[in-house]
């Protein structure tokens, strides 16, 4: 039979209290356990000396007999000298899930096209300008080499005979 040291739930809703508890591993989190070696309140402050109560003596007999904590509880622990708690290195853990990775793709995508469309934009608006500009030179050389014409003078009236 594999023993666990762990977390037992109790309390309200949206306000937990822990035991730890030695149990088989193969029962419910909350289901049946062999024996009680401690509390964990996480509502109180973490610098309060209530916050994990552990029975030293007892903690000590269970690991004798071959139960092995859960990360939290070989966190505490380790807080009281019983385990060497080294910290878990879960990379799996911080990966966004698929979902949040297409979400991730679509917005580079978009953004990637965005800057597209801006850089064609402003080649289309230097292009345009270039082309207005030589419309003006070309208007401005039409000017130059035609002469002038003269803007028909105002008719005089006919004299009545």
């Amino acid at each position: 039979m594999a023993l666990k040291l762990r977390l037992a739930r109790h309390g309200a809703k949206k306000r937990p209290y822990y035991r730890v508890v030695v149990a088989d591993s193969r029962a419910p989190r909350d289901g049946r356990f062999i024996d009680i070696v401690g509390k964990y309140n996480p509502m109180l402050p973490k610098d309060s000396e209530e916050r994990v109560i552990l029975d030293v003596e007892k903690c000590k007999e269970w690991l004798g007999k071959g139960a092995r904590p859960t990360e939290r509880v070989a966190r505490f622990l380790g807080a009281a000298g019983l385990w060497d708690w080294k910290a878990g290195n879960n990379p799996e853990k911080g990966k966004p899930g698929a979902k949040a990775e297409q979400m991730i793709k679509d917005k580079a995508e978009k953004a990637e096209a965005r800057k597209a469309a801006e850089a064609e934009a402003k080649e289309a608006a230097k292009e345009a300008a270039k082309a207005a500009e030589e419309a003006a030179k070309a208007a401005e050389a039409e000017a130059a080499a035609a002469p002038a014409e003269e803007a028909p003078a105002a008719e005089e009236p006919k004299a009545e005979e």
